[in-house]
């Protein structure tokens, strides 16, 4: 639906802001709140500091974008005397996330706390209601951001936030637009639930289809076998039940060390870059061509091999179908399949069901690093087919998959354009671009 403006407006006197209502002032968040400071990180090796300790202690990974019930971790009233900079926090402040992978994070305090230096808190008395404030953060999320400095990992200093200029309509205009914005992100937030579990159901049935392909087959009428693996239950009568070491000719990973990256040269892949469904290369790093001379020594990855996750998320394979040169980390198997014994895009498929996905788990080792070594990941066991079988199994699962995928790019669109236009319904309201005065209580 189309919303009214205001009917009239005024120079803002903020260049990114631009013109607000008549009647609405525009506040420098320092003397907007009575209270803006942050916080520290008593020193970890100092128990005393956080032992049996029962002050909150809030950290930027807590934050979520909304209501703050309760945080993890907690520091005791020694830390809070003998750090300075520690300083108890009422419920009803809004904290924001100044750098680090939360950066631009908002959360609604609904109990007292401290917090760590990495988060920014405003309470106190302030012209400005906490809910208004907490949806004008959000709505000027992107121009926040662009405000921080730093290189490596982006800083939102407190002195940039609190020479922030916001819009500040009356008390009962602020009421009014936290409520409506309430009503209308609920429905969408609703909506976008709807699509997240969509996708969800879409993943399981991926899984499903490969799953029943690679272990029961096409033929509902075949003859089956108990085939005597625990996690390939009942298999067709005539498929051969085997372990991955033997399709495979040679079984090798990537450098055991970090190599040097450069801007541009040869793709080095990790396990986060292998997805079962596509390349992940937003982030990917490159290697100098001296250096992958030097890694080609231990294996050089063609097209047809098999890559297999073996550190950090493991047990995800995908066949390599490009023939741009490239490398691998020591998390990344390459599988050398024998070509007269099985298609390498039914073994990516094997090792994907739900079979050799639990056995890959099992087989993982370490509590913090996981590692599925070379040496486990060959005992995997799974059921080969005839060739034939092989490519059928191969054409017809392919074929079912792009129709999933498709259902889950049409859902991912859909909730990317519910997220914008929940950013720019938030944006408009706060700014005053939109007049919803006579709306917060519309169904």
């Amino acid at each position: 639906m189309g919303f009214p403006r205001y009917p009239e407006y005024k120079d803002s006197g903020v260049e990114w802001l631009g013109a607000v209502p008549t009647g609405w002032d525009v506040w420098k968040l320092a003397q907007a709140f009575s209270v803006v400071g942050s916080g520290t990180t008593p020193r970890s090796e100092n128990r005393a500091y956080y032992d049996d300790g029962d002050i909150a202690w809030l950290n930027t990974g807590d934050l979520n974008d909304g209501e703050l019930l309760d945080c993890e971790n907690r520091v005791t009233s020694i830390a809070l005397a003998e750090n300075t900079a520690l300083r108890i926090f009422p419920a009803g402040s809004l904290v924001i996330a100044m750098y680090g992978a939360t950066i631009g994070k908002l959360g609604v305090l609904r109990f007292s706390a401290t917090v760590n230096q990495a988060c920014c808190v405003f309470g106190g008395d302030s012209p400005i209601s906490c809910a208004f404030m907490f949806y004008s953060f959000l709505g000027f999320r992107p121009q926040i951001l662009s405000l921080a400095t730093g290189g490596g990992q982006l800083n939102i200093s407190q002195e940039i936030l609190r020479n922030l200029r916001v819009p500040c309509p009356s008390d009962v205009e602020q009421t009014t637009i936290a409520t409506f914005l309430d009503h209308e992100t609920a429905k969408i937030d609703a909506l976008i639930t709807e699509q997240q579990h969509l996708i969800a159901l879409l993943k399981e049935k991926r899984q499903a289809v490969i799953s029943h392909a690679v272990t029961k087959g096409l033929d509902p009428a075949v003859a089956m076998k108990d085939s005597g693996v625990e996690w390939l239950g009942r298999v067709p009568g005539h498929w051969t039940c085997l372990q991955v070491g033997k399709v495979c000719d040679k079984v090798s990973d990537g450098p055991h060390f970090s190599p040097n990256y450069v801007e541009e040269g040869v793709l080095f892949l990790s396990a986060r870059n292998v997805k079962v469904d596509n390349w992940a290369l937003e982030d990917v790093k490159y290697v100098s061509a001296s250096d992958c001379d030097e890694f080609d020594r231990r294996v050089i990855p063609q097209p047809g091999d098999v890559l297999y996750t073996k550190g950090g998320t493991t047990g995800i394979a995908r066949v390599v179908d490009f023939n741009q040169r490239f490398q691998v980390w020591v998390h990344i198997a390459v599988l050398k399949v024998k070509k007269d014994a099985v298609d390498s895009r039914f073994l990516a498929l094997a090792l994907n069901s739900q079979a050799c996905y639990e056995q890959s788990q099992l087989l993982t080792r370490g509590a913090t690093n996981n590692d599925l070594g070379l040496t486990r990941m060959v005992k995997i066991w799974f059921v080969l087919p005839t060739f034939d079988e092989q490519r059928q199994i191969v054409r017809v699962v392919e074929a079912d998959l792009a129709k999933l995928d498709t259902l889950t790019t049409e859902s991912t669109r859909a909730i990317a354009l519910l997220v914008e236009r929940r950013i720019a319904l938030i944006s408009a309201a706060v700014t005053g671009k939109i007049d919803v005065r006579n709306l917060a209580q519309q169904p």
